[in-house]
């Protein structure tokens, strides 16, 4: 009940009499750059009011990203995949087949212009999701993402289990979240995650919940209902996916 709440609480809904966000999925593995690309020409459509609110779900290649606030140390092995500078908010991250990336494409005047109370709601769509599948996921006043307890590492172990970056321009937010449902973790060996030393990366898998991708895309998709707003399912024009 607390993650319902919590849910509730952080509830970011659009104006009354707004058209329901845009929900696309694209199959296969899309390439980095290309969604860079698609998503900054999305945030100016909508922050010029041409085109309306999406949610898009992809799948990389395997792929390291440094954010803003990324260090050069933190990325321990810079030829193992490759890197790519974002203006994302955030350290590094991986991103990787198995890996849940959301990109959230809002149109911030329609809602609330509070870049606090977006994130917000961002975290509490993840750990919503996670009750879906019966993983409590907790926000951390000093780190970014969602996390996990892990009493079967020790007293006070916990591991990171999704990350957020997000990028707002004329009040039009993009990039946004990733999930681990199986991921390679030993990925994320190469770099130091956000920034983080001292906790280790989890999967919904990893955690011995065998669920399949569709799975976590419908619980995230209600989870996201309850938050932002109701939601419609659409095609990905312009998006060519590829293949793993």
């Amino acid at each position: 009940m607390s993650n319902l709440r919590d849910s509730l609480a952080n509830r970011f809904p659009a104006v009354t009499g707004s058209e329901p966000v845009e929900w696309a999925i694209s199959d296969g593995l899309t390439p980095y750059e290309e969604a860079v690309a698609i998503m900054e020409a999305r945030a100016e459509a909508i922050a010029a009011g041409q085109a309306r609110e999406l949610v898009w779900l992809v799948e990389h290649p395997p792929l390291y990203t440094a954010g803003t606030s990324a260090k050069a140390a933190d990325l321990v092995d810079p030829d193992r995949f490759p890197v790519h500078q974002t203006g994302r908010g955030g350290q590094f991250t991986y991103h990787g087949p198995g890996q849940r990336v959301a990109y959230v494409m809002l149109d911030l005047k329609r809602r609330e212009p509070d870049l606090r109370r977006y994130v917000a709601a961002l975290e509490a769509w993840l750990i919503a999701t996670l009750e879906g599948f019966n993983v409590r996921g907790e926000r951390r006043e000093d780190r970014v993402g969602v996390w996990v307890r892990r009493p079967d590492k020790g007293e006070a172990a916990e591991d990171k289990i999704a990350a957020i970056g997000i990028r707002v321009r004329r009040w039009a937010t993009f990039h946004g979240i990733s999930l681990n449902v199986e991921p390679d973790l030993s990925h994320f060996s190469g770099i130091v995650p956000c920034g983080v030393t001292e906790h280790g990366v989890t999967s919904l898998v990893d955690l011995g919940i065998p669920v399949t991708m569709p799975e976590v895309d419908a619980v995230m998709r209600r989870a996201f209902e309850e938050i932002f707003g109701s939601t419609e399912r659409v095609e990905t024009p312009l998006l060519r996916s590829h293949s793993a």
